[in-house]
């Protein structure tokens, strides 16, 4: 059985995702279409809420992966710290434009489905306001990235700022469990007693979120594949500079 620390040399990893990317984007595709289209014409309009809750079928996985992103770099990050890898600092490197990408998505739609719910398209919600905060961490880890050219000590700080913007993923997560006040709604869904979702919106709901975990492998695979070619490019230059 093989290691799964062997895909943390560049020509392992570049020879495998070769037949698995073409894969994982397919599927991606596919399941993201299958649960947007099952949510926004085949569900009931909520009798409350009316045809404006359907967009719980983008919020809610765009804000999911928006944390997950950032926990996926925060995991990267401790493994180049750790062990040195630089798949994985080249993958968390990857993985920040999807995160900000997917954060923005997540405060767009918050703000169009909130506005005829609250009357207003911001408030400080305290979940509201760690999620613009992370953003912010997304927006500062990019630009660290982008601003030191050696890679290794890139790598090194940007790993210390992702564990340090770790306290707002946890807080995006939970912050409704942390304070009570706030006009955000509770998890849509929770593996706690209680029905807060009928399976009619749940069902789609869960596609949803499997198609953007999907989109959000395949783009990170992509964006890794990237990095190491440029990472190759500049070693090369490098050299026939030397020579």
């Amino acid at each position: 059985m093989s290691s799964l620390w062997e895909y943390a040399n560049p020509l392992k990893f570049m020879r495998t995702t070769d037949w698995l990317l073409p894969i994982v984007a397919v599927a991606a595709v596919v399941v993201t279409a299958t649960g947007l289209i099952w949510g926004f014409f085949f569900t009931p309009d909520d009798f409350r809420q009316g045809s404006t809750v359907k967009i719980v079928f983008i919020h809610v996985p765009a804000a999911m992966m928006a944390i997950n992103a950032w926990v996926m770099m925060l995991v990267a990050s401790l493994i180049w710290l750790i062990r040195r890898h630089h798949v994985s600092a080249l993958a968390a490197r990857a993985a920040a434009p999807i995160g900000a990408t997917m954060t923005v998505i997540g405060l767009i739609t918050g703000a169009v489905w909130g506005q005829p719910m609250w009357g207003t398209w911001w408030a400080w919600d305290p979940r509201l306001t760690s999620f613009l905060i992370l953003f912010l961490f997304y927006l500062g880890y990019i630009a660290m990235w982008a601003a030191i050219d050696d890679p290794d000590t890139g790598a090194d700080l940007t790993a210390v700022l992702c564990l340090v913007g770790s306290v707002f993923a946890v807080l995006s997560r939970y912050a409704a469990m942390f304070w009570n006040q706030g006009l955000h709604q509770g998890a849509s869904l929770s593996v706690a007693p209680g029905t807060r979702m009928d399976w009619a919106y749940k069902a789609p709901l869960y596609t949803c979120m499997v198609g953007f975990g999907l989109i959000f492998l395949a783009l990170v695979l992509a964006g890794t594949r990237t990095e190491i070619r440029a990472r190759r490019m500049k070693a090369l230059v490098a050299r026939e500079r030397m020579a």
